[in-house]
């Protein structure tokens, strides 16, 4: 089990593989070994410490693989169904021709999405993390260790979807992007704020719904706002196109 956020995370219960390259096989764990079930909390916080810093550590390696071969890393946060598969299969269209792009997918299990990011010519590869909540360095580590990143190319890494146990990790990227859809409610980023403290991109997807809901977009932004000041917020419809091309100009810019 994840120390950190209470998730069934464990090394042998996570999977990295080409889309198209699924191990179905289940492993199984021993159980029977004894557990401390102590109620010593300054333990429990050494271990959520120790975890964090150990990953911080990967997080640097990742990040100086990154800046050596120039390449510009963006992990997309969200809750599930916000729209960043769909974001991401327009951002690759979008920017054919002009760079090069890799995605990272990480979900709990089945490659559905590394498949859909594959299908548009793009360089995709899945990580299925069985219970666990979100990706860590380590992960990405393994990940990267199996593809061909070009040198000054783009890669994006579809986190897991989860606003909470992910804003605690690093994944090496040089911009975390949170992203959030008309149909979540304007106060996410309050509910959520770690999350979005954490992140320097803030996108409100599924805008082409506006007319339909109570969704005061200028409300979501102050609110946004008031966690992260500095945010840069782009307003977003796949569906319309609205805020894709200043997307494409923000990621694939200097």
């Amino acid at each position: 089990m994840c120390a950190t956020c209470g998730c069934g995370q464990s090394e042998e219960g996570t999977r990295i593989y080409k889309a198209g390259q699924v191990d179905h096989t289940h492993e199984q764990h021993d159980h029977t070994h004894s557990h401390d079930h102590s109620n010593d909390h300054s333990h429990v916080l050494d271990i959520q410490q120790n975890i964090l810093n150990e990953n911080q550590k990967l997080a640097e390696r990742n990040r100086g693989y990154f800046e050596a071969k120039k390449i510009k890393a963006f992990n997309l946060v969200s809750s599930p169904g916000s729209g960043k598969t769909s974001l991401l299969e327009a951002t690759i269209n979008a920017l054919k021709g002009k760079t090069v792009i890799s995605v990272i997918e990480g979900d709990q299990q089945t490659d559905n999405d590394a498949r859909r990011i594959e299908s548009t010519g793009a360089q995709a590869i899945q990580i299925n993390t069985g219970s666990a909540c979100h990706l860590d360095a380590h992960m990405v580590y393994h990940a990267i260790q199996q593809m061909d990143l070009k040198e000054k190319s783009l890669l994006f890494i579809e986190n897991v979807g989860n606003l909470v146990c992910p804003a605690l990790f690093d994944l090496g990227e040089k911009h975390r992007v949170v992203i959030f859809s008309v149909t979540e409610g304007e106060d996410k980023p309050l509910k959520y704020p770690n999350m979005f403290h954490s992140s320097d991109i803030c996108l409100i997807s599924k805008t082409d719904l506006l007319p339909y809901l109570d969704f005061d977009i200028h409300k979501a932004k102050e609110n946004a706002l008031k966690i992260n000041p500095k945010l840069k917020i782009l307003e977003v419809s796949v569906k319309s196109g609205k805020g894709m091309e200043e997307w494409g100009q923000m990621v694939n810019g200097e």
